[in-house]
């Protein structure tokens, strides 16, 4: 195969990142990569505590894709068994032990979507429970003998747990060490992380050298802040953005993003060139274009990333006529209401709301309206004579008859 040149490849690689070390073994191993016509191995390690993915998600993956697309030989590394530790990064507290039959159905749900931005068939996945599982205690002692507490403490999540007094369980110190060996294991030539990943990535570099292995470099890319524009995005803060969200929703999220995140977005989550991407810069500066429609334009490409152009353009037309034209939509779902029953038993018992208790924090806070009328009483009563249409929020409705 023939490669891009070095300039091309690094230039392809640095999109969007955050911080490469080292940066000039990264050329070297380009260099050699090309001077013997060998590609590198790249890996990125994912523990499925969780079946579904976001965009946030999105950010390593697209890295991935990228070192596919210069030649490189990618793997992706399926934590089912580092899933049973629990990654501690970020942690303030332990975090839940999954057992193995759990990590296996969501890592079968995480490669479907991964797919959605991977070419599966230049893809290799492996789980690292093949040689995770097959290590005795000999080779575990002797592999944390190359690390001292000190070394661990020194870790930022460790250290304000331990100035704190919250408990570090001992496993949680064999997650870092265990990633490592993955990359022992695999040669890596390059892991790709995320920022939050620093310590993880590094200590696999150590760990190489101790085997008398190239060490691999680390490539941390930044944590995507969601739709809230504070926090990272996280189903926990429901500020996420989903790879198996419905088309309307993932554009009408698309389209409640902070306006400053917004070239952001365009960086991390497409791969619109970046010289169209400074482009769009200097037409805002000079007003020749709004945030609103750069954000149409990112809320389409998103959608057909995930689904197709057409099916972008049919969430576009949603949105035009529910949030612009204020029309309800044509697909909305009727219920029929036989007795008087409670709004917030009513909008839980139908999915539109998580909880009760959301519920009445979304009336307190005039996001529900029936027949376009704010509901400001908790305990509001629907009944079988009304026909009515209700809105939950900016993008949620359903029809009672």
């Amino acid at each position: 195969m023939k490669f891009k040149s070095l300039e091309e490849q690094l230039y392809r690689i640095k999109r969007g990142v955050e911080e490469i070390l080292p940066e000039s073994e990264l050329v070297e191993k380009i260099e050699k990569s090309l001077s013997t016509n060998i590609p590198l191995n790249i890996k990125l390690g994912c523990d499925p505590s969780r079946p579904d993915l976001h965009l946030g998600h999105s950010v390593v993956l697209n890295k991935m894709k990228d070192f596919q697309d210069l030649g490189h030989n990618v793997t992706l590394v399926i934590g089912d068994f580092t899933a049973m530790i629990g990654d501690p990064t970020g942690r303030n507290k332990t975090r839940p032990q999954l057992d193995m039959k759990t990590a296996k159905i969501n890592a079968d749900t995480y490669i479907k979507q991964a797919s959605k931005i991977l070419d599966v068939k230049k893809l290799r996945v492996v789980y690292n429970s093949e040689w995770l599982s097959k290590l005795n205690f000999s080779k575990i002692i002797n592999i944390s003998g190359k690390f001292t507490i000190a070394q661990f403490l020194d870790r930022d999540d460790f250290s304000k747990r331990y100035k704190s007094g919250v408990p570090i369980s001992i496993h949680e110190f064999m997650y870092p060490l265990a990633q490592g060996y993955d990359s022992v294991v695999l040669r890596s030539d390059i892991e790709i992380g995320g920022t939050d990943q620093k310590f993880n990535l590094l200590l696999g570099r150590d760990l190489q050298r101790e085997y008398n292995l190239s060490p691999q470099i680390a490539i941390m890319l930044p944590i995507l802040e969601g739709t809230d524009g504070k926090m990272k995005m996280s189903k926990s803060y429901d500020n996420y953005i989903s790879f198996n969200d419905k088309p309307n929703d993932m554009y009408g999220k698309v389209m409640s993003i902070p306006d400053e995140l917004l070239l952001r977005y365009y960086m991390l989550t497409t791969n619109i060139d970046l010289k169209e991407i400074e482009d769009y810069k200097l037409m805002l500066d000079s007003e020749k274009i709004t945030y609103r429609d750069l954000k149409r334009k990112l809320s389409r490409e998103i959608i057909s990333i995930y689904y197709d152009n057409d099916i972008a353009s049919q969430a576009e037309q949603h949105f035009i006529d529910v949030f612009v034209k204020k029309v309800a939509p044509d697909d909305i779902e009727v219920v029929k209401v036989n007795s008087n029953i409670k709004l917030i038993d009513f909008l839980h018992e139908q999915g539109l709301v998580q909880s009760k208790g959301e519920c009445k924090r979304l009336i307190k806070q005039s996001a529900i309206k029936f027949n376009d009328v704010v509901v400001s009483d908790v305990n509001y009563e629907i009944q079988p004579s009304m026909n009515a249409i209700i809105k939950v929020g900016k993008r949620k409705f359903i029809k009672i008859a």
